[in-house]
């Protein structure tokens, strides 16, 4: 099956290793990640989920990347390209980035606000308990930094692959990585942080169980970008000369490692704030936008801190943010056979009047529920819990039984030999599918 499509390509190796890192490393790394980490016994989730990396988050990568560059095609048609009876699942993957695409834009206009926080010298404001309550309820402010942040995403998107994506990733994801570790080290040097990064990093296997493993996973998919049809999509603009499985295993340790400094910046510093609360360190969503400017403000220097930790966790959010765009903008231009330009505009718009009733959802909506949920909540629960591992869970069966695991095979070693070949047929089809049905019934169940 020979790869047909006219779409632009990345330039090379290293342009493809930053867009596809730039997109696995988002806001799940920096703040869920931590408190996952803290809430499921520090080390011991940090031990499980590298196992993980390095196994299931490896097999579904490589097949979603390996799917994109065999067909070409966006991920609306790619799988019905590998076997015909699995054209649906193209319509499914496609559905998750338009779904996630515009809350994630809202939560984006999120940082936009704390950024300007901080840049005016705000952060005692920012330190207060109703201020985060008060500012998602208001109406105004919210939609201005949602149009904001969108307007730079769908910028970003509108110059295409290599002038655009690979040109902003090549800047962002350094500087990405540098601020990770600057803050890191800043942290360290609090008086009784030694004590929550040893928490953070030594395995206490008494803490082991199995909501351990369902969390590490859980978190492992959600980190990665898997099931949204950006690894197909950015797979699709890969050179067929570059190496497949050494690409992948770059952009896990890109993805990894910023999850880990994101621990490294957050848990000891929480630790030493909170004088090791449990019930501090395992907030969830609300500890970067209440705990964390509690935090930075009882520090030297409160201001500039946490204008270095939002301007990081902008970058983070920005280069996820373009990769979803860009999996919606190349659906459409594949579907419609229209320009990258018509095509963004209209993505655009669009997005933005459906992320009105989740940015209205916890003010003027905030009497609409689904299920009990908020909107935000909702498409959240709905995307990440449901859509994402059904569409991971059909594409191992795909690969798996339907189409053979020497499908991906092929593709891989076109350019040598695929080390990881023995490990990658028994991951793709007995413990994908594994997991994915865990993941599952944990999450219709409430388990995590």
């Amino acid at each position: 099956m020979k790869k047909t499509n006219t779409k632009s390509n990345f330039s090379n190796r290293i342009g493809f290793v930053l867009a596809a890192a730039g997109s696995a490393v988002g806001m799940g790394n920096l703040w869920r990640f931590p408190y996952l980490a803290a809430k499921y016994g520090g080390g011991i989730f940090l031990l499980v989920y590298l196992i993980l990396a390095v196994t299931f988050g490896f097999s579904l990568m490589i097949t979603e990347i390996a799917i994109g560059r065999k067909t070409g095609k966006s991920p609306l048609y790619a799988y019905g390209e590998l076997h015909p009876k699995f054209g649906f699942l193209g319509i499914a993957a496609s559905a998750v980035p338009i779904i996630i695409f515009p809350y994630y834009c809202v939560i984006g206009g999120w940082v936009i606000k704390y950024l300007t926080i901080y840049v005016t010298g705000q952060a005692g404001a920012a330190a207060d308990d109703a201020y985060f309550g008060g500012f998602i309820s208001s109406t105004g402010m919210p939609i201005l930094c949602l149009f904001v942040f969108l307007f730079l995403t769908a910028a970003v998107v509108m110059f295409g692959v290599e002038k655009g994506i690979e040109r902003v990733s090549r800047v962002m994801m350094p500087l990405l990585v540098l601020l990770a570790i600057g803050i890191s080290i800043y942290s360290l040097t609090l008086d009784g942080a030694i004590d929550g990064l040893i928490y953070y990093v030594k395995p206490d296997f008494s803490q082991f169980s199995i909501k351990t493993i369902i969390a590490a996973m859980g978190q492992l998919f959600y980190s990665m970008s898997l099931a949204m049809g950006i690894m197909i999509t950015y797979g699709s603009y890969m050179r067929k000369e570059d190496n497949l499985e050494a690409s992948v295993r770059h952009i896990e340790i890109f993805d990894t490692a910023i999850a880990f400094l994101a621990g490294m910046m957050i848990i000891p510093a929480v630790f030493v704030f909170s004088g090791g609360s449990s019930e501090a360190l395992g907030q969830g969503p609300t500890l970067m936008f209440v705990m964390l400017p509690k935090v930075f403000n009882a520090m030297p220097g409160s201001s500039l801190i946490g204008f270095v930790f939002f301007v990081l966790v902008l970058f983070a959010a920005l280069t996820s943010a373009i990769s979803l765009m860009e999996t919606i903008v190349s659906i459409f231009m594949e579907k419609l056979h229209l320009g990258r330009k018509p095509v963004c505009a209209a993505v655009f718009a669009a997005s933005f009047l459906l992320a009105l009733p989740s940015t209205l959802g916890y003010g003027a909506l905030s009497h609409v529920t689904i299920f009990g949920y908020q909107i935000l909540d909702f498409f959240d629960f709905i995307s990440n819990n449901i859509a994402m591992p059904i569409v991971a869970l059909l594409t191992a069966v795909l690969i798996g039984y339907a189409v053979r695991p020497e499908t991906v095979i092929e593709e891989v070693e076109q350019n040598g030999v695929f080390r990881s070949k023995k490990l990658y047929v028994y991951m793709i089809r007995f413990v994908v599918p594994a997991c994915m049905i865990i993941i599952l019934i944990s999450s219709i169940l409430g388990i995590v």
